[in-house]
Order: structure tokens, then C-alpha cells, then sequence
């Protein structure tokens, strides 16, 4: 079982690591919580429409479809108004054996939504949640870029930290070549784009603050909640060529989801931690082929 540091230790360890005084992230939380318990409760700000309550949405990830084509990278970026440099779905990628019995072997990757979160556990504010759907959620508005969730959670590369101003290419007012080429925040403004001249309002109007990546949170897959509320797969699972993923509800005994892994042996990565997972593979991909022998002596 994962032993999860307190939350009090976490969060101070990352402090130290960005040389932020203790004295200044307790300012920050406690104008966080003061703001946070003047507005409105935390079940106000957490609170999810009701088409996803009692479920625990999970995904399955089949490896004999998948071709590592890295459609669910680029889709992910566009549905989400991603940065250059920001992957919420990504993928692992190794060569084994030696030439010219070699193997390519690649895993994609995302937040695995665990049953157990350590992220949660460990966040001071509580903007990492679990929300309807049995989601691990965050709140942009409640972050405070401690990084405690990043240093707890066992899967690296899957929680991104906005240290910088986000999309600072598409800020840049310098035109290439003067008096010739518009510069990138002229492009922006000209097809009436937020920052970003692709941007997507899906996010925004479903959480305010949500839309637009910005500047001092952290921030990772949300399993496209903005979409699921509405009843809508994930976009990646949309978009996927090969329908290598699957998505449902493990509460419901006919969902696809279950019947997959129930006819397959499904793994889950670092499964001996105790997050419990809800992101699940099944089969393996090989191409390789060999000529039919017993061997020989």
C-alpha cells in the first residue's frame, strides 16, 4: 500500500524545492480558504450535474488497436487549449533487444483517475477533489501551485505546473518581418481567438477559469468532464483512428468497459501501490513476425 506523506509535509518539501518561505504559502492558503468560505461551501464548488452521480468512470486502453499514432495527444491539446510543451495524454515509449531482434514498445498515458488518490489526500486547499463520476477533479480557482499533488502522485508526467505565462508565443506582438507579417497576437485577435487562434470555449463555460491555461496552477486530465456532463466521450476517445479506447461506468455491470476487461486480463501501471487505477490496458501490441519452428538442438 502507497504510504502517502501528510499533507503538512508534502506541500513543505515542495516549498523548499521552489525556495518559497513558509510564511508566504501560508498568506496564500489562508486568502484561499477565506475567499473559498465566504463565497460559497466547497460542495457548492464541486457540485457536478446529476446524470453523473453513482458512477466510477473509467477507461480502458486496448494495446492491440493502438497504433501510437498520437492522435489522442494532438486531439487532447485542441479540445483543451493545451500549451506548447503540455501533454494531459501522452505516451511511453522503449526499444528492447538488440539489432536486429529488436521490439518497439509504447504505453499511452494519462491521469489514472485512482480510486485512492494520493494527489487528493495530500492538496492543502482541496482544488484536487473527487467529483461526481468518481473524476479526481481540479479546481483552478482554488489552486494555489504548491506542487504537493506532483510530488505525491507515484505517476510522473501525467500533472503539469504552469510556471511561466501560458501560450507566450501567441502573446508575442512582434511581427517576423515589420511592415510585411502580422505578429502571432495579431493572428489571435484577427480570427477572434483567446490568446490562442484555435481556442476552445468548451471548458469555460462549464468551470469558469477553466478554458484558458494560465499561469502559476497545476493541471492534468479531467477524463474531459466538461464533455461527460453533457452526456459526450472523452475527446480523445472520439478521436482515437484505431477505437483503441474504451470508456464507461464500472458500476454498470453491461458497460463495455466491463466487458473488456472481463474477457481480457487487464494491468494497470504501478497497480502494486495500492491507487487503485481506474485507467486499464489490455492486450498487448507485437508486430513482429517469425518463421513457424520448433527450434533445434
Amino acid at each position: 500500500m502507497l504510504k502517502i506523506k501528510n499533507k503538512k509535509n508534502a506541500a513543505g518539501n515542495i516549498l523548499q524545492k521552489k525556495k518559497v518561505s513558509r510564511r508566504d504559502f501560508l498568506k496564500m492558503s489562508g486568502a484561499v480558504a477565506v475567499s473559498v468560505a465566504g463565497a460559497m461551501s466547497a460542495k457548492e464548488v464541486f457540485a457536478d450535474k446529476k446524470p453523473l452521480s453513482g458512477k466510477r468512470l473509467a477507461m480502458v486502453l486496448d494495446l492491440q488497436r493502438c497504433t501510437g499514432c498520437g492522435g489522442c495527444i494532438i486531439s487532447c491539446k485542441n479540445e483543451n487549449n493545451l500549451q506548447e510543451g503540455a501533454t494531459w495524454s501522452y505516451k511511453k515509449s522503449t526499444t528492447a533487444g538488440k539489432f536486429p531482434n529488436v521490439r518497439y514498445d509504447y504505453i499511452p498515458t494519462l491521469c489514472n483517475h485512482c480510486e485512492k488518490p494520493p494527489c487528493v489526500e495530500v492538496c492543502p486547499t482541496s482544488a484536487r477533489h473527487k467529483a461526481d463520476g468518481d473524476i479526481v477533479a481540479q479546481e483552478p480557482e482554488l489552486c494555489i501551485g504548491c506542487l504537493a499533488c506532483m510530488e505525491a502522485c507515484p505517476y510522473e508526467g501525467v500533472i503539469y505546473f504552469n510556471e511561466e505565462e501560458t501560450h507566450r508565443f501567441w502573446r508575442d506582438r512582434k511581427a517576423l518581418i515589420k511592415g510585411c507579417t502580422d505578429s502571432p497576437e495579431d493572428v489571435s485577435k484577427d480570427v477572434k481567438g483567446r490568446v490562442v487562434p484555435y481556442y476552445n470555449p468548451d471548458r469555460e463555460q462549464n468551470k469558469k477559469g477553466s478554458g484558458l491555461r494560465r499561469k502559476g496552477i497545476v493541471e492534468k486530465c479531467t477524463f474531459c468532464d466538461h464533455r461527460v456532463k453533457k452526456g459526450k466521450l472523452p475527446y480523445c476517445v472520439m478521436r482515437c483512428p484505431a477505437e483503441a479506447r474504451i470508456f464507461g461506468d464500472l458500476n454498470d455491470p453491461n458497460s463495455k468497459v466491463n466487458q473488456v476487461i472481463g474477457k481480457y486480463r487487464p494491468m494497470r501501471l504501478k497497480e502494486h501501490l495500492g491507487t487503485e487505477p481506474k485507467v486499464f490496458y489490455v492486450r498487448n501490441y507485437n508486430p513482429a513476425v517469425y518463421k513457424k519452428s520448433v527450434g533445434s538442438l
